[in-house]
């Protein structure tokens, strides 16, 4: 019965299948997943289960002939166009996996405080990217030295201060994380049009490329020029801090990192010893999407800047960072921030997102938006902020924090040992900055209003935690077996000769090793160590699971320095306490 309602469905929209521009519909970034030997029925059903993967699907069948799209509601085809069949099998590519934008009419896009559901209207597909007008779709983080301006250019960018408590202000550094996001806009081609005039006022010229708030509309016009902007990109900025005391925090950043900005300083020599070491932890961290900034040349000749491209050339060979564009900029006046953002657009991809797994996100941080005094009628629970790795987060969800609260329980015989609490919750609001969502997705940072009590949120306590569906999270650890990898010298510290750095030792049965699993830093004591092999014992369980990858660091002159990275195998997990 329901493959013939299908298809009686296929033939009508086949009527009119010119009107859904497939071509058009290629052209976005797809989700792609397959169904060896599925049908169209087959495929369906299985991508709607639960109703998580509504919207906008395109078909790609090797065997079959033809594109077909697809709308989904509550997990059943509504509509889809032209009717194919497959013998091999079928590849379905979501194009936007929110229902109440899967079909619009021609011209009217979803307006930014609208979020109830429509029926679907395939037949007037609106070619809309999810995500680009509310939440972030790409985490952008800044890394590089302390003093070379990685606030600076994010705030040129998006036009937010990310520093912004007392004492980074007082000291003028970043000490936390710095959160901003920022909407990319790309100047409309002009096109005369017969008996009308241009729009652009004469003599100006504007650039091409340009950034604005993340609350700015998709599309504006240019006040000072008439130029007419649509949105490209939305993006959030990581911004961390470059003081090698701050190591640590610069690690849990780059766990949630897409692509990376690399500031040097034009008025310093390249390398300075942040330099090295925060590509380095990139590097660990599998990002290989990098730009070079070459800031401040305001301050230098044209020949003192060329001499240091060349410096910094050499530096990044055999680097992740080998191919990367370096661009001159000013943050300050602005110089070049428009070809920043074009390089944004071009050469920072918005990676594949996994939206069909079970819903997991990293914590990097967490607080309690109440105020002293505030009526008991009116307070809200504590806010997690972080990024989400995979899966939809949606308002109403049951959710669960791990590893929660940590104690000790005593045995029968009197033996202690160590358990862990979740804290179990629902999904009360999501906002990506000041944008209100009813779910969310992969991509840029977002803060999800639970009913936690906020004394448990205030302060980034709850950073280092995964947030995920409830009994969906992985296993709590309390100790891992890891194979890694040593760096052959130290990076980050100076010499006062100007000479090599000293070489990075073997690991030692007992010494004392941070690490850094996701956006968690924590101790960690060496069991054991083989040439490749080691056990470490942790001093705070870390919910993660085998195959992930680590940091690890190593207390040289009283600050921790990168020494390498490794990755679990297996380990030790703690026993879950259920309510």
């Amino acid at each position: 019965m329901g493959e013939k309602k299908v298809r009686v469905q296929e033939h009508l929209m086949a009527q009119d299948a010119a009107t859904v521009d497939a071509t058009k519909l290629t052209a976005l970034t797809p989700e792609v997943v397959s169904f060896p030997g599925g049908t169209l029925t087959s495929a369906a059903s299985a991508l709607g289960r639960g109703g998580r993967l509504d919207g906008v699907w395109r078909c790609r069948a090797q065997g079959g002939q033809g594109t077909m799209v697809m709308c989904l509601v509550k997990g059943r085809v509504v509509t889809a166009c032209p009717r194919r069949e497959a013998s091999q099998s079928i590849e379905w590519a979501v194009l936007c996996p929110r229902a109440e934008w899967a079909g619009r009419w021609a011209g009217e896009p979803p307006s930014a405080d609208e979020q109830e559901r429509r029926p679907m209207q395939a037949r007037r597909l609106c070619q809309w990217r999810h995500g680009y007008d509310r939440q972030a779709t790409i985490n952008v983080g800044t890394i590089g030295h302390v003093a070379h301006g990685k606030s600076t250019v994010v705030k040129a960018i998006s036009g937010v201060q990310t520093v912004r408590f007392k004492n980074e202000l007082e000291r003028n550094i970043t000490i936390k994380l710095g959160y901003a996001n920022a909407k990319i806009y790309k100047a409309a081609p002009y096109k005369a049009e017969e008996g009308k005039e241009d729009n652009v006022v004469p003599g100006t010229t504007y650039p091409m490329y340009t950034s604005r708030g993340s609350s700015h509309p998709d599309t504006f016009v240019d006040e000072k020029t008439g130029v007419t902007y649509h949105l490209r990109r939305h993006i959030s900025f990581v911004d961390c801090p470059g003081h090698d005391i701050l190591m640590a925090t610069m690690l849990n950043g780059a766990a949630v990192m897409d692509g990376a900005l690399l500031l040097v300083a034009g008025n310093e020599t390249c390398p300075q010893p942040q330099t090295s070491e925060h590509l380095a932890a990139v590097e660990i961290m599998r990002l290989k999407n990098i730009i070079i900034l070459q800031n401040k040349v305001d301050l230098v000749k044209t020949d003192a800047a060329l001499a240091q491209q060349e410096q910094i050339r050499k530096f990044v060979v055999g680097t992740v960072a080998d191919s990367a564009p370096i661009l001159p900029i000013s943050a300050v006046l602005k110089y070049n921030v428009d070809l920043v953002c074009e390089y944004l657009v071009h050469k920072i991809p918005v990676p594949v997102r996994d939206f069909t797994s079970v819903p997991r996100l990293i914590v990097i941080r967490s607080f309690d938006v109440n105020k002293p005094g505030q009526d008991v009628t009116s307070l809200q629970g504590g806010v997690a902020g972080g990024s989400i790795l995979q899966g939809v987060l949606r308002v109403g969800d049951e959710v669960e924090v791990r590893p929660g609260i940590v104690t000790k329980k005593e045995g029968p015989d009197g033996s202690t040992s160590v358990v862990c609490s979740p804290i179990f919750s629902k999904i009360s609001s999501l906002y990506a900055e000041g944008n209100d969502l009813q779910y969310a997705v992969p991509g840029g940072l977002i803060g999800v209003g639970t009913r936690i009590d906020p004394t448990l949120t205030r302060a980034d306590r709850l950073v280092g935690q995964v947030l995920g569906l409830r009994g969906k999270l992985p296993e709590v650890f309390a100790e891992i077996e890891i194979s890694y990898y040593l760096l052959r010298r130290l990076l980050g510290v100076k010499t006062s000769d100007g000479g090599k750095q000293a070489k990075v030792q073997k690991l030692a049965k007992g010494e004392i090793l941070m690490v850094n699993i996701g956006s968690t830093g924590t101790g960690g004591k060496v069991e054991g160590a083989k040439s490749d092999l080691a056990k470490i014992s942790l001093t705070q369980p870390v919910c993660t699971q085998e195959g992930e990858k680590i940091a690890l660091s190593r207390r040289v002159d009283k600050h921790w320095r990168l020494i390498g990275w490794g990755e679990i195998k297996r380990g030790k997990t703690l026993e879950i306490l259920e309510p």
